[in-house]
């Protein structure tokens, strides 16, 4: 049982890094083209003791912070930018996978004129902008507190020529682009 539930974690951290490594790309490809500068937000963390052999720089650290927005930047023309990236390799993403905190912070970037979503991957066979307002708001428009690919299907977003993601082209959702101009 705990071999298991070490084998799970480290399966879902793999595809976390894996989600965070293509969006990390996309970001590099948006910054090459003048489209944004966008980066990911460090954990701030402070090292207790080593952990195992020094020479590998392995230690043992804890969170100095509450949790910060996976993502942030600016959009070209001058807007800014905040979202966080999910994986799941479920049928449906719950609500709770955006902490309270991670909340609280795209809450307040939205109200002062940032373009805020979660992105969300599904088994990396499709990718989605979710809006944050519809996040937020999902148990109003859809009557629960998680969302299934069949219901978000106005926000998917795809893969360029070079296999890139294109986070911030415009969706079939209208009007909760990052930026209609990609």
């Amino acid at each position: 049982m705990e071999y298991e539930r070490r084998q799970q974690g480290r399966r879902a951290k793999y595809a976390g890094e894996r989600f965070e490594n293509m969006i990390s790309a996309a970001c590099n490809y948006y910054r090459s083209q003048n489209i944004a500068d966008i980066e990911k937000t460090p954990e701030p963390m402070r090292p207790l003791k080593p952990y195992g052999d020094r020479r590998r720089g392995q230690y043992v650290a804890v969170f100095t912070k509450k949790a910060q927005n996976d993502y942030k930047g600016i959009l070209n023309g001058g807007r800014c930018i905040a979202f966080e990236a999910k994986h799941t390799d479920a049928d449906k993403i719950e609500a709770s996978a955006v902490s309270d905190r991670q909340a609280e912070l795209l809450e307040n970037y939205e109200k002062m004129g940032a373009s805020c979503f979660v992105l969300v991957s599904f088994k990396f066979e499709q990718f989605y902008r979710i809006p944050w307002s519809v996040w937020r708001d999902m148990k109003d428009i859809y009557g629960h507190k998680h969302l299934k690919r069949s219901e978000i299907q106005d926000y998917e977003i795809g893969l360029n020529h070079l296999g890139t993601l294109e986070f911030l082209k415009k969706t079939k959702g209208g009007t909760h682009n990052a930026d209609t101009r990609a």
